[in-house]
Formats: C-alpha cells, sequence, structure tokens
C-alpha cells in the first residue's frame, strides 16, 4: 500500500483522471459488484490475480487489484504488478506501423521481400492432386504465390505462412533445420534466436495458401520484427520508448524487464489437468524469466512474452487510440490513421480466433455485429487480448476504456 501512494503522489492522474461514477454515466453500486466477481474466480483458483479498470469519456471510475502473484509465497498483487502481454502487444506493432506510414518510411502494402529479399519468389502448397504412389518430394507438390506477403497481411494475418496446425508432418523431415530456428520443432525455443534469423527460416518454407486469401493468427508477426526495425532506422526497444511510452507517461513498458522491478514482477501460470481437477502450475518463474534474463529479441506480435506492462499503463495506450491518436497534448498518430489501424482489414474473410461477427485490423480486432451469439459489446468497438490472461476493449460509441489483467 504504501508503494501505491508514493505512486498516487508522484502523479495524481495517473493513469487517467478519476472522477465520480455517476458523472460519467455509470452506477457506484454495479461497479462495486466488479470485484466480488472478479474474486470468485481467485477464491476458486481459477486465475492468481486480476488487475481490472474502467475508464469513460477519459475519466478513471474503477481500477482495483485482487489477488496473489501465486498461490505458493501468497504475495499480494498491486495495481502496478508488471504482466506479459504476449499479443497484447499487437496493438502497439499497429500504431508503430502507422506512425511509419505516416513518416513515408514504409507502406501497408509494401511486399516484405523489399525489406527481406529471400520472400521473394515463394511457393505455396497446391490444392491435393491423386498421386498414385507419392514419395517425400510430391507430398508437398507447390505452385508459385500470385503475389507477394504484404506488410498489411502480416498485421491482418492473411500471409498464408504455415503453422504447426496447418503444415504436414513431412514438413518435420525436410525442414527440421528451419523449423529449429523457428521455435516449431520439438524441443525447440524461438527466443533463442533473433529476428532475422526467424524471417529467414519463414522465408524457406512454402506458403499454406495464397497471401490475402484465409487467415491465420500471428505467424505474420515474427517479420515485422525486422520491417519495423528496418523502416524505423534504430532497436524496437528504443524506438517504443522514444516514440510511444515516454511521450504516453508509460514508464512500466518495455520489451525487457530491468533486475530492480523483478519483485513486481510475478511468475505466469498454465492450468494443468491433475486427475480429475484442474490446478494452476508455474510455468515462468519472473527471475528466469527471458524478459529479465538478457534476451534482445523484440516481439513485437508476443511470441515470447512481448511487451511487460501494468494495467495502467497499457489503459493509458488505450485511451490514446479512443481518442484519436492524442492523450495529454502528446500526439502520436493522426486520427485518420487510427481509423485506418482499427478497420476490418479482412473483409468477409472468417476470423478463426473471435468467430462470425468479427473482423480483424492492423493489430486489433472489432466487432462489425452478427455474432453467433449476444456479446457485451458495441458495434465498431476494437479490442485484443494476450495468451497470459490479458484483455482490453476499447467502445468508441460508449466513449469506454476496459482493461484486465492476470498471468494465467
Amino acid at each position: 500500500m504504501k508503494r501505491e501512494k508514493m505512486n498516487v503522489k508522484k502523479n495524481r492522474n495517473y493513469p487517467l483522471p478519476s472522477a465520480k461514477p455517476e458523472d460519467v454515466g455509470f452506477s457506484s453500486e454495479k461497479l462495486d459488484q466488479i470485484g466480488p466477481g472478479l474474486q470468485k474466480y481467485i477464491d476458486k483458483k481459477w486465475v492468481p490475480n486480476l488487475v481490472a479498470l474502467v475508464a469513460r469519456h477519459g475519466k478513471l471510475v474503477y481500477f482495483d487489484a485482487r489477488g496473489y502473484t501465486d498461490f505458493e509465497s501468497m504475495k499480494p498483487v498491486h495495481k502496478d504488478t508488471l504482466f506479459r502481454l504476449y499479443s497484447n502487444s499487437k496493438p502497439v506493432a499497429g500504431v508503430v506501423t502507422m506512425m511509419l506510414c505516416e513518416e513515408g518510411k514504409l507502406g501497408l502494402d509494401d511486399a516484405i521481400y523489399r525489406y527481406i529479399p529471400s520472400f521473394r519468389g515463394q511457393m505455396v502448397v497446391a490444392p491435393k492432386i491423386d498421386q498414385p504412389e507419392p514419395n517425400a518430394a510430391m507430398l508437398i507438390p507447390t505452385v508459385p504465390a500470385n503475389r507477394g506477403i504484404t506488410i498489411r497481411d502480416c498485421l491482418r494475418n492473411t500471409t498464408g505462412l504455415p503453422t504447426a496446425m496447418r503444415m504436414p508432418l513431412v514438413y518435420l523431415q525436410l525442414y527440421k533445420d528451419e523449423l529449429t530456428v523457428l521455435g516449431m520443432y520439438p524441443g525447440s525455443f524461438p527466443g533463442s534466436r533473433d529476428a532475422r534469423e526467424r524471417a529467414e527460416a519463414y522465408a524457406k518454407l512454402p506458403l499454406s495458401f495464397q497471401p490475402g486469401t484465409d487467415f491465420e493468427y500471428h505467424v505474420g508477426y515474427p517479420l515485422l520484427n525486422v520491417v519495423l526495425e528496418m523502416a524505423a532506422g534504430q532497436p524496437l526497444e528504443e524506438f517504443y520508448r522514444e516514440r510511444i511510452f515516454k511521450p504516453l507517461g508509460m514508464d512500466d513498458t518495455s520489451f525487457f524487464l530491468p533486475k530492480n522491478k523483478l519483485n513486481r514482477f510475478p511468475p505466469c501460470h498454465t492450468p494443468r489437468r491433475e486427475g480429475q481437477e484442474w490446478k494452476l502450475a508455474i510455468t515462468e518463474r519472473p527471475e528466469n524469466s527471458p524478459k529479465v534474463t538478457g534476451n534482445k529479441y523484440c516481439d513485437v506480435g508476443g511470441d515470447v512474452g512481448g511487451l511487460v506492462s501494468t494495467a495502467g499503463d497499457y489503459a493509458r495506450f488505450c485511451q490514446m487510440l479512443l481518442n484519436g491518436g492524442e492523450l495529454d497534448g502528446n500526439r502520436i498518430i493522426s486520427r485518420k490513421s487510427v481509423e485506418m489501424m482499427t478497420a476490418n482489414h479482412i473483409g468477409d474473410i472468417h476470423n478463426t480466433i473471435t468467430g462470425k461477427g468479427f473482423g480483424f485490423g492492423l493489430g486489433v480486432s472489432q466487432y462489425k455485429g452478427g455474432a453467433m451469439r449476444p456479446v457485451w459489446r458495441s458495434v465498431g468497438s476494437f479490442f485484443w487480448s494476450g495468451a497470459a490472461g490479458t484483455t482490453c476493449n476499447i467502445d468508441p460509441k460508449e466513449d469506454i476504456v476496459a482493461v484486465c489483467f492476470t498471468q494465467c
């Protein structure tokens, strides 16, 4: 508690200026039900912790931290607890891309091979054809790609790059070295390689489908690690800090965690079945995290943890987007760039992550209406989440930002 009071004293408007709920159209009574509702998940040990925040019209009306870093230590989490964002890093990558587009340093429809030449002339796995006695080579007949993978494809998940779910088993024989580099071969780990090496490995694999014709989540983001850094002309950690985190006052957000913040960084958990019950197991302890041990791989899409941030910092980023690219007099991107980023870029292609009624833009999904079941979202709201339990929702119609973080 002492630490939280010190933080508030330092900046009374962090993460956002506060308001009485009724002054911005909320019910205090209803907001007070959030905490007990979240507490049930912790009491049942479904999650170790939850930090939740709600703001409307740019005013903070709810901010609460509950639970523990883990059930072994029972160390309480606080509002300034740091979380691995994983795929909640993707919206930030979308903003960085739009910043570089505004400066004329790249274009959304630039072919990736302009930055990584080995992606020129890629092949695509052909539709199945009858083979009397196929050998290993003929198990994956290919045809030329109709066009190159673009930056837009990487952001909206339409690259055609293969994933473990889509690739034939014969890839394990034919592309063992490449899959090892990518962390897709049994026992390998992607964080041990640099971004360029991983991109070059991807370039050697046949595509699963023609670029722009289908949806396959995340797989294009590792290519953006190379492209964005080349376009920015400086290390991504520096660019993110100078151009986004510092202007927005996101002092606790970074790809890497200094050891003096280790006490605010909880373990990462996953549910595992033990007999007839599901129990939480620690999968990564803070001191062993690549974010702490010196790995310098800036994973803009979150494949090895992505950014590390707090709920308050991330709420400021979300509020900037809701404001049309500006916060507290600091403009990050233009209003039109925010509109471009948060529009649906996949048309009627099925979003396999969120299902019917949802599109995907440049790092975020958006609700376009027509979901199979009622959803608690306005049409036009945009959002995303991360593999370790972080999520955000930005609702322009209601002028609301909501953030909820855990590590499970």
